[in-house]
């Protein structure tokens, strides 16, 4: 049988979820047995989302126009697309910068207001990746298949999900043990 090729992205968001994945320990060895790892932030050095990707956890909210590019990119080249943590399905706590009502208010308090030394915005295009106007969580952008809500989700919650999948099944995402946020 040939392995899943699997993938993590990371978006707007705090990279928690990413570590309640390695806290599935001795787990991550069996599931090695099983995947390959074929894009991620973490222990990887792959600049350039691949194709055929099977499944893909996809971590943070969509907050600018980087996360934009890779999140349509990384929806065509991927078969089973997971929002992984709250700020994937809800847009948490990234979308908190939603309040001040668009983009102006937030640079201007980010590099003015809390500057301690040479306050200005930014204006050198790539610098700092356009802001969108709204952080939007993952599925007001793309097609989601599966959410695993929590801050982060535990490693346990993460095992349940993905074990299924490694049997070619979808996973139950029901009861407070797989649904609570938070």
């Amino acid at each position: 049988m040939d392995k899943i090729k699997l993938a993590t992205v990371w978006l707007a968001g705090c990279s928690g979820c990413h570590m309640s994945f390695l806290d599935l320990d001795e787990w991550l060895i069996d599931l090695a047995e099983k995947v390959d790892v074929v894009y991620s932030p973490v222990g990887s050095d792959i600049k350039e989302y691949p194709d055929n990707v099977d499944v893909c956890l996809v971590e943070g909210a969509v907050a600018n126009e980087e996360n934009l590019e890779l999140i349509h990119k990384v929806r065509e080249r991927t078969k089973l697309l997971i929002s992984f943590g709250d700020c994937a399905v809800t847009a948490n706590v990234p979308g908190m910068r939603n309040m001040l009502g668009s983009t102006e208010p937030v640079l201007k308090r980010c590099y003015l207001e809390l500057s301690d030394t040479n306050a200005q915005l930014p204006k050198e295009k790539g610098i700092v990746p356009e802001l969108l106007e709204r952080v939007m969580p993952v599925h007001e952008v793309v097609s989601v298949d599966i959410f695993i809500p929590g801050c982060p989700p535990s490693s346990d919650r993460i095992q349940a999900a993905m074990e299924p999948l490694l049997r070619g099944e979808k996973p139950v995402m029901a009861g407070r043990d797989m649904i609570k946020f938070g």
